[in-house]
């Protein structure tokens, strides 16, 4: 995926700010999970969100990023050269399961750390228990876009999405949940300024 026309004055006038691939979670064919009592989608809440998102990060570019298939993804994100990637999901299991977890790709140490950076900022936010951030291997969910991506990349799971209490504390704020992972990427950005050579 090429980075958006509309970035590259700004990317070409401001060299040093770093560019987040954001990643909508599957697509509208194919939403993921769902709350079954307000049918709404991981899909739509996150593309929902993500438009949000855009409007309060500070200090670093953002590209919004749509899936074509799980396959090229990695590709799309390759394209794109993002300084980091970060996935947007929502959890879900069995309509009691709850809280806010990070995955990261288990051999990735920089992707440890931004894993907790935006941990901290979910949690702190929704104030749901905190499941910690996961290593991930090529062979779990998930764990191929995190090893093929070549950016350092995270996947978030801050609520469940089938969890009535879970996705109304999501929805009770949901500006409030925009300018919390917008200032997640902004830290993000500022610590891969402070450690250029971790990987």
């Amino acid at each position: 995926m090429p980075i958006s026309e509309s970035l590259l004055p700004h990317l070409r006038s401001n060299p040093a700010r770093k560019l987040c691939g954001l990643v909508i979670g599957h697509k509208k064919q194919s939403p993921g999970a769902i709350n079954h009592h307000s049918t709404l989608t991981e899909f739509d809440f996150n593309d929902d969100l993500s438009r949000r998102i855009e409007q309060y990060v500070q200090a670093t570019f953002v590209q919004r990023v749509y899936r074509r298939t799980y396959r090229e993804l990695p590709d799309d994100l390759n394209a794109l050269k993002a300084d980091f990637v970060i996935d947007l999901h929502c959890n879900s299991l069995n309509t009691k399961a709850t809280g806010t977890e990070v995955l990261y790709y288990h051999k990735s140490e920089i992707g440890k750390s931004i894993a907790g950076i935006l941990l901290n900022h979910l949690v702190n936010h929704l104030r749901l228990p905190n499941r910690g951030i996961k290593p991930k291997t090529s062979e779990d969910k998930g764990g191929y876009l995190l090893k093929y991506t070549t950016a350092p990349s995270v996947i978030s799971e801050p609520f469940f999405i089938d969890n009535d209490n879970d996705l109304a504390r999501a929805n009770s704020n949901i500006e409030g949940f925009a300018a919390a992972y917008a200032a997640a990427i902004d830290a993000i950005s500022k610590f891969l300024d402070k450690s250029p050579n971790i990987t």
